[in-house]
């Protein structure tokens, strides 16, 4: 039978035998709410963004609550020799930046969604520029896809991987052993915007309701309170 949301067999189980063993001897866990998460049906996950490591430490996470992550990568890695085949083996979707060809990881997400696939997407388009780490200003693909489709968007808040390789560095912290923390939060609610034309204004009131949804986790995660506004590196 065709695995139209999953990788083949072989790179699945090779994924898993790599990264499951990898997480479990970087890290310790704390997971909370895995049960919000969806285990059948196109779904639209959303998470904010540390570092370089957090994409495999919560692709693990989702793994174990039963969803494999369709992760949307940069186009470049597709092109690089072994590692391209491997991302592309792997069910990834590429990301196309500053061209035409923007739109088609939209399209091809769109179309996983209608095979019944989980799309890991960060919102905030890269790791968090805010000085507290908290989630900046968001991108709006996450937002169009989901009024396009009418999919949940799950939000996901993690804290922890930047201890592990804080962003920008090369050398990870392995010691002492850091504690990856994961919150899983209700379905964002989005059905004021259910008919309404996808403007830019509201894509943008959308993706504000994202980003504040995955705050809300990541202030409970932490224990502190969010800011008010999200920070904006643009400036505006």
């Amino acid at each position: 039978m065709r695995r139209l949301t999953r990788p083949s067999r072989f790179w699945e189980s090779l994924a898993v035998v790599i990264v499951k063993p990898l997480s479990l001897l970087l890290v310790n866990r704390d997971w909370r709410h895995g049960e919000r998460i969806p285990r059948e049906g196109g779904i639209i996950i959303v998470a904010n963004h540390l570092s370089w490591t957090d994409p495999v430490l919560l692709a693990h996470f989702l793994y174990n609550n039963g969803r494999w992550p369709v992760v949307l990568a940069k186009s470049a890695l597709f092109k690089v020799p072994l590692l391209g085949h491997a991302v592309r083996s792997l069910c990834a979707i590429p990301v196309y930046r500053g061209s035409a060809d923007a739109a088609r990881s939209l399209h091809e997400s769109a179309q996983r969604l209608k095979d019944g696939g989980a799309i890991l997407f960060y919102p905030e388009g890269t790791c968090t520029r805010d000085p507290a780490l908290w989630p900046m200003v968001g991108k709006t693909g996450a937002a169009r896809l989901a009024l396009e489709s009418g999919a949940p968007v799950i939000p996901v808040a993690h804290w922890g991987a930047h201890e592990l390789l804080p962003y920008g560095e090369k050398r990870p912290r392995l010691f002492p052993r850091k504690t990856f923390r994961v919150s899983v939060g209700p379905p964002v609610d989005l059905s004021k915007y259910a008919g309404r034309p996808p403007h830019a204004s509201v894509l943008r009131e959308a993706t504000a309701d994202i980003i504040a949804a995955i705050t809300a986790q990541l202030a409970e995660l932490r224990g502190q309170r969010a800011p008010e506004t999200p920070y904006d590196p643009a400036g505006r």
